[in-house]
């Protein structure tokens, strides 16, 4: 993974206009000709679009033909079930591309041709897009370059948070930025301490504990040893500790999940002294869709996310496995995938913490 790509998404989850520069590194990371991020809302109706430098005016005319919703590609993307990146090849067959008015009307005659998208399901119910593009004398995605691509889906999904909720333009007061927000966030320093909280985590008493000398606690014991640790990993650059994880309440209280997002680069001018924020979303949203927000909170596979809804019901490793039709050891090994991921150490914790949402048991929806 080239780390300089990943400074940069950090950076531009705080200072929205840097999005551009950054889809610029991904298309050098990938060789592709250009790339494109956009926020759509619930309704799948678009709200904000970048681009990378040069194909920003292709992207602009995209959008205002009404292309993104014409299309259907961000639904095709979120049916496939896969949480990575999916190449166009892999969505449409060949008969189907041969006949799409999209490529025949707007692409091909433009010199584009195959590439990779994906789309990531934010805990606010809004969807992001990104996608990158070939020219048409390449050819299909080579599948090297959506390996690329899925090494960065985990930053991409944290920064896009803040980019769905911000707009893609520069913020330019840090409080203002908070609070604009729309969910309870603060911002910290290096030693945790609270450096700017907005109104509403001040207010979240029944996640939070304030204490003396600027300092906070989650009253999750286990959450709260996981924002520690991912706040002492932001100073030494490790990508291992958990980022994204999931905060119980006091009695009563709704499921909440906690995404650590570290500030980088030109952004540390916005917060003195400040190395990251903590944002935290309501996981029982109606209008977020299940499985996408397993797999994207905590960076599960589809298979993992599978059993974890399984076993938010109550099916027993031996039933999952059956129901799947693989061996009681694979699914064991997707259980303990999901332990490492959650920051769990018990099976009953796994199923404690997934109560809280509205996983279902929608066998449809598991398709693929």
């Amino acid at each position: 993974m080239d780390s300089a790509i990943v400074q940069r998404i950090y950076e531009a989850a705080f200072l929205p206009d840097g999005w551009p520069g950054v889809l610029d590194a991904i298309i050098a990371h990938v060789e592709a000709r250009g790339s494109i991020m956009f926020v759509a809302n619930p309704q799948r109706s678009l709200m904000r679009l970048t681009a990378s430098t040069e194909i920003r005016p292709l992207a602009e005319e995209y959008a205002a033909a009404g292309w993104p919703q014409r299309d259907g590609k961000l639904e095709r993307i979120l049916k496939s079930g896969r949480a990575g990146f999916v190449a166009d090849h892999e969505i449409y067959s060949q008969e189907e591309l041969k006949v799409s008015e999209a490529h025949n009307l707007f692409m091909r005659p433009r010199g584009l041709g195959d590439g990779a998208g994906i789309a990531l399901a934010l805990p606010t119910g809004d969807i992001v897009g990104l996608g990158v593009i070939y020219d048409l004398q390449r050819g299909p995605t080579q599948r090297k370059f959506v390996r690329r691509l899925d090494a960065l889906r985990p930053h991409l999904a944290r920064a896009s948070l803040m980019a769905a909720r911000l707009g893609m333009e520069r913020a330019k007061v840090a409080g203002q930025m908070l609070e604009t927000l729309g969910l309870p966030a603060l911002i910290f320093d290096a030693a945790g301490r609270v450096a700017a909280p907005n109104a509403l985590i001040e207010n979240c008493t029944s996640h939070v504990q304030w204490r003396a000398g600027h300092r906070f606690a989650l009253r999750d014991q286990i959450a709260d040893e996981q924002f520690r640790a991912a706040c002492a990993a932001i100073g030494g650059d490790k990508g291992a500790s958990v980022r994204s994880f999931a905060v119980a309440g006091a009695e009563g209280a709704p499921l909440m999940v906690a995404h650590v997002v570290p500030i980088r680069g030109n952004a540390r001018d916005l917060f003195a002294r400040s190395v990251g924020a903590l944002i935290l979303t309501p996981a029982t949203l109606p209008q977020a869709p299940a499985a996408e927000l397993l797999q994207s909170l905590f960076d599960l596979t589809p298979a993992e996310a599978r059993v974890a809804r399984a076993m938010a019901v109550g099916e027993s490793i031996e039933t999952i496995a059956a129901s799947a039709r693989v061996s009681v050891n694979t699914v064991r090994t997707q259980v303990r995938a999901l332990l490492a991921k959650t920051g769990r150490r018990r099976q009953g914790e796994i199923v404690a913490l997934l109560a809280g949402l509205k996983v279902g048991r929608d066998r449809a929806s598991d398709a693929g």
